[in-house]
C-alpha cells in the first residue's frame, strides 16, 4: 500500500538540524512535500532528488505573513525548528530571544488554531529548562522540576507551558520534546564543541598556537545531531500528543574530557586559556537525562556514539579550514 504525500513544514530551515532532517527524509521510502520557510534565502544545502522542496522567506515574528503561509500550504506535519538556541546571547540579548523562541512559536500555534489546521505540530525545547540540580537527582526525567537560570531557559519553559495549554485547553496535536545538547559536522563554531574542533584543526595547521575557552568543568549530555532528528520523525510518527519527551544520550561528559578525546582523535596537545567572556553569568555543573520515555513509546536509540561525532566534527572542520 502507497502511502500519500505528506506536506512538511519546517521553521529554522536554513539552520544546522534542518540539513539533518532533509538528509533523513530524503532516505525515507516515503515521499515527501517539504516547505521551509526563514528568515533568508541563504540556502547552501545539496540537491535531494527524493523531496520537492519549497523556500518561503519569512520573519516569524510576522503573524499576519505567517497565517497567510500557513493557510496556502496546509502541512500535515510542522517541525519548529526555528530558535535563538544560544544560552550565552540570550544573556546579551534576553528581550531578542525572548522574542525569537517564545514569541514565534505562540505566533505559529495561534495561527493554527485560527486556521483550524488538522496538523501535528513538534515544539523543540531545551535541557536547559531543567536548570540547576543536584547530582543525586539524575538522570533527569520528564517528570523532574524546571528550574530556568537564564533568559534562554526561561523563554524554553515558556515555549513548552504554551504547547501543553495549546494541546490540552483547545486539543491541538502537539508534541514537545526536551533536547540536550546536540552535535554534529556543520555545527557554529560558536557552540563549544564544534569552536574546540575548529581551533585543534587550526592549531593543527599552524594557525594558532593556543586554544581559547570557557568552564571546560561542566558536565553535558551531547547526542548526535543524526539521532536528534531520527528521534524527531519518529516522535511525529509514534509519539503521543500533549506529551514531553527528553531527546539525549544518558551519558554525560566534561568538557575537558570531550577536548582530550578530541586533542587524541586530532593526534595533538596543546595548552587552553580560559576567557572570562566565554563564562556565563550563571551556569548549570551538571546536566544528563534519561531517555527511557523516548525508547519506550517509539524504539528510537541513538546510533552515533562521542567519538564518532567528534571524529565527524574535527573531519569537518579540517576540510573547511582547507
Amino acid at each position: 500500500m502507497v502511502r500519500a504525500m505528506r506536506r512538511i513544514l519546517i521553521t529554522g530551515f536554513t539552520g544546522f538540524v534542518s540539513e539533518y532532517l532533509l538528509d533523513l527524509l530524503n532516505e525515507s521510502n516515503d515521499t515527501y512535500e517539504v516547505i521551509g520557510l526563514s528568515r533568508t534565502y541563504n540556502f547552501g544545502s545539496k540537491i535531494r532528488k527524493n523531496l520537492n522542496v519549497r523556500i518561503i522567506k519569512i520573519d516569524l515574528n510576522d503573524k499576519e505573513h505567517l497565517k497567510e503561509v500557513l493557510y496556502l500550504t496546509q502541512p500535515d506535519y510542522i517541525f519548529h525548528l526555528a530558535s535563538d538556541s544560544s544560552v550565552s546571547y540570550s544573556w546579551h540579548k534576553p528581550i531578542e530571544s525572548f522574542q525569537n523562541n517564545t514569541n514565534i512559536f505562540l505566533n505559529l500555534v495561534e495561527s493554527a488554531r485560527i486556521l483550524d489546521l488538522k496538523c501535528r505540530i513538534l515544539s523543540v525545547g531545551s535541557s536547559e529548562e531543567y536548570g540547576l540540580v543536584e547530582e543525586n537527582n539524575l538522570p533527569l526525567t520528564e517528570l523532574s522540576p524546571l528550574n530556568p537560570v537564564s533568559p534562554y531557559a526561561v523563554a524554553r519553559v515558556s515555549q513548552e507551558l504554551l504547547s501543553s495549554i495549546y494541546s490540552k485547553g483547545y486539543g491541538m496535536n502537539i508534541i514537545m520534546t526536551r533536547s540536550f545538547n546536540h552535535i554534529g559536522p556543520g555545527q557554529k563554531e560558536n557552540f563549544v564543541i564544534s569552536s574546540f574542533a575548529k581551533q585543534i584543526m587550526m592549531y593543527k595547521k599552524g594557525i594558532i598556537s593556543s586554544m581559547s575557552v570557557g568552564n571546560v568543568d561542566i558536565i553535558r549530555d551531547f547526542l548526535d545531531v543524526r539521532d536528534v532528528v531520527k528521534a524527531y520523525m519518529l516522535l511525529m510518527e509514534k509519539g503521543e500528543s500533549g506529551q514531553i519527551y527528553n531527546i539525549c544520550s544518558g551519558i554525560g561528559n566534561s568538557l575537558i574530557d570531550i577536548l582530550n578525546i578530541m586533542m587524541s582523535i586530532a593526534s595533538v596537545k596543546f595548552d587552553y586559556t580560559i576567557y572570562s567572556s566565554l563564562l556565563r553569568p550563571s551556569d548549570n555543573p551538571i546536566i544528563i537525562g534519561s531517555n527511557k520515555k523516548i525508547v519506550e513509546h517509539t524504539g528510537w536509540l541513538p546510533n552515533y556514539s562521542i567519538s564518532d561525532s567528534l571524529t565527524d566534527m574535527l573531519n569537518y572542520w579540517e576540510n573547511k579550514l582547507n
